[in-house]
């Protein structure tokens, strides 16, 4: 794997957390969580993440456009 096919593995990883977190901190607002039930809400998201669906969009655009992952 070269550095830069690490960097756009690295760069999806973390859009596809960042779109979690941000959509599950929002849920959690429509469900009538607190600000810290949010944040818990996120992070229970974040854990449970499926990995291998980041990955398998990373490998499949090669191109470098995330656009599906955000």
């Amino acid at each position: 794997m070269h550095l830069t096919n690490k960097q756009q593995l690295a760069e999806a990883v973390r859009a596809a957390c960042i779109k979690a977190a941000l959509e599950a901190y929002e849920e959690g607002g429509v469900l009538g969580l607190c600000a810290e039930g949010r944040w818990e809400y996120a992070i229970s998201t974040l854990q449970q993440l499926d990995l291998n669906a980041v990955l398998d969009c990373a490998n499949a655009d090669e191109g470098g456009n995330r656009a599906h992952l955000i």
